[in-house]
């Protein structure tokens, strides 16, 4: 007879692999990863081969933790110039972009179903969060190459509003559990969020430093330094946790610090941190389908479904174009960053509080949830790649693939052994000269080991072994990698022509009739960009003036604009978006139709220049 442990170590060992191995059918139809383990665990559980699982407590434990390590991760691969880029307009949306969304929902809630207000914000605040894990699985893992700030934005705010959606319903439900009055619950309300937020920026702070400098102080063997970060994320969440922060916060920032200043053994921590990332993710999605009972939903599935669409398609856009007004995006950007709202495990597992606290629509709201996460993972997972392309937020790729290794060293904190293939179209492929900086190190051709000078000129299959250090990887990349192909789409996206960032600006307003300045018209076109983005300049940032939009084609190594491309075209896609105008368009169309109306009513007034206007309307990044 087997034991009663055997029996459940065999029946989830059998899941886990089962659920990996249809990820190779999400590939090939095109269906979000997540959506396929989810489904998978509903397949598997009550309403379908049988197995019972209706713990809530254990799943709201396991799936907490499981959350930590996925925050912990995602902060872990998230550069400090990605948070730089996006700090603000993220912070908002993950902050100012929940409290809006829950409200939205909560009114649609409460004058759909009639429940009380505080029950209503309950059920927004489970939803309003983006899923980190199908965020970060999408960008990184799907092969989305998106505008820098686009990207950035999304990866910072998915990340970021979960913690504050986790503070939010948690405090709901005590607030209804207690039954405080309204003056005493904003009261309690603001406290508790004052020492949530505080302590877990705080304790991630220094518990993301402290993890940092012991990846870079501390000797041990190799194979124990991303189980001594494991434990330490986890303390780092337990700790903040229970001194009254949001521990889900403190481990986001403890990653963001210990990936950005951890140098020891990064690439095998990073690795490895991936691979516990997955774990997370498949064991929650599982676990949560097990929980759920569709047979249950009976008539819940309309307003589930009423709730989901509203949230795709009104609460979200609304939500995130107030909280974007003020940061210059454009209406493609910003309808894009509203569609990529994906909701996931984490509004299935903050459904299981209201249940877990006895609240009478605790299982309700987890069968709506439920139902809003199956929703919007179909509707905006699958359409994700479409609509990023019909927005024109792709970049066509910079380089074509790289086949190569990254190798730890022992003792080599800053250098890493990078293990290149030569492929027939690569640079080198074809002949060009590798830089004294980068010479190989070994070279293997047909399985013999060769020294540099033995294997003389490179040749197509080998493998060459240089030392680098990290910040040189990116270079040897474009030496190593295939050669692009421009498409019709590439032409679409950076314009009809291209010119140097050295032509200025007077050149161009001559040759399209554009007006402009005196002062502009010395200015080459690498300089208005940096006037208008900074020195932080990407790959697709835009610029219009008049009847023309300027587009970044090309950047230096020293991130300096090489080359520019021009769009004859620039207001088609606009007119297809005729909403999510940014502030300075909205004041520019107030101030049009002020001076309109003065100048009917006989007080005419001499009208801005095209070019004049259009840089008025053109947003300064936020600092």
């Amino acid at each position: 007879m087997l034991d009663p442990l055997t029996i459940v170590l065999l029946v989830a060992s059998g899941l886990l692999v089962l659920a990996v191995l249809t990820s190779l059918i999400a590939y090939r139809i095109g269906a979000p990863l997540l959506l396929v383990f989810l489904a998978f665990g509903l397949a598997v559980g009550e309403d379908g081969l049988g197995i019972e699982f209706d713990n809530a407590p254990v799943a709201f434990f396991i799936g907490s933790v499981a959350l930590a390590l996925i925050l912990f991760d995602s902060g872990f691969n998230t550069r400090l110039e990605t948070v730089a880029r996006a700090s603000w307009p993220a912070l908002v949306l993950a902050t100012l972009g929940v409290l809006l969304t829950t409200g939205l929902v909560g009114v649609v809630t409460h004058y759909l179903s009639g429940l009380s207000w505080p029950a209503s914000f309950l059920l927004g605040a489970i939803i309003s969060s983006t899923d980190a894990a199908a965020v970060f699985f999408l960008l990184r893992v799907g092969g989305l190459k998106l505008r820098e700030r686009v990207r950035a934005t999304l990866e910072v705010e998915s990340g970021a509003n979960d913690p504050m959606a986790v503070f939010l319903t948690i405090t709901l439900v005590e607030m209804i559990v207690s039954g405080a009055g309204r003056d005493q619950a904003f009261l309690d309300f603001a406290g508790i969020f004052f020492a949530q937020i505080g302590l877990g920026a705080v304790m991630g702070l220094l518990g993301g430093w402290l993890i940092a400098q012991a990846i870079n102080r501390v000797q041990l063997e190799p194979g124990l330094y991303p189980v001594m970060v494991i434990g330490l994320a986890l303390l780092l969440f337990a700790v903040t946790s229970q001194i009254g922060g949001s521990g889900f916060l403190a481990a986001y920032i403890g990653g963001l610090m210990s990936g950005n200043f951890g140098t020891r053994s990064m690439p095998m921590l990073r690795r490895f941190q991936d691979g516990v990332s997955w774990l997370c993710q498949i064991g929650m999605f599982l676990m949560l389908g097990l929980l759920a009972t569709p047979s249950g939903f009976g008539l819940i599935w309309v307003q589930g479904l009423f709730i989901a669409f509203f949230l795709i398609l009104i609460g979200r856009p609304i939500a995130v174009w107030l909280c974007l007004l003020p940061f210059g995006f454009k209406r493609e950007e910003t309808a894009f960053i509203s569609w990529v709202g994906l909701r996931g495990a984490v509004s299935i597992l903050l459904a299981i509080t209201p249940m877990m606290a006895g609240i009478p629509v605790g299982q309700a709201f987890f069968n709506i949830a439920f139902i809003v996460v199956l929703t919007s993972l179909v509707v905006q997972g699958w359409t994700i790649r479409p609509m990023a392309r019909w927005l024109g937020i792709l970049v066509p790729p910079e380089i074509g693939p790289v086949e190569k290794v990254e190798l730890e060293l022992p003792g080599a904190a800053r250098h890493e052994l990078v293990v290149y293939r030569i492929t027939e179209n690569s640079p080198v492929g074809t002949g060009e000269r590798i830089p004294r900086w980068a010479r190989p190190s070994l070279i293997v051709r047909a399985g013999r080991s060769l020294r540099p000078h033995e294997a003389g000129r490179l040749q197509v299959g080998d493998l060459v072994y240089i030392f680098a250090a990290p910040r040189y990887i990116r270079l040897l990349d474009r030496l190593f990698a295939g050669r692009v192909e421009i498409t019709d789409t590439d032409a679409e996206f950076f314009g009809d022509f291209a010119f140097p960032g050295t032509t200025s600006l007077g050149d161009i307003a001559r040759q399209y009739n554009l007006e402009v300045d005196d002062t502009d018209a010395e200015k080459t076109v690498a300089e208005l960009l940096i006037q208008r983005y900074g020195e932080d300049i990407h790959r697709g940032d835009r610029l219009t003036l008049g009847q023309v939009e300027l587009i970044v084609r090309d950047v230096t190594d020293d991130n300096r604009v090489a080359r520019v491309g021009v769009s004859l075209a620039p207001q088609e896609r606009a007119a297809r978006l005729p909403l999510f105008q940014n502030l300075e368009e909205i004041t520019t169309n107030l101030r049009a139709r002020l001076a309109g109306r003065r100048a009917r009513n006989g007080h005419p007034k001499k009208a801005p220049s095209p070019a004049a206007a259009d840089r008025s309307s053109q947003p300064k990044e936020a600092e």
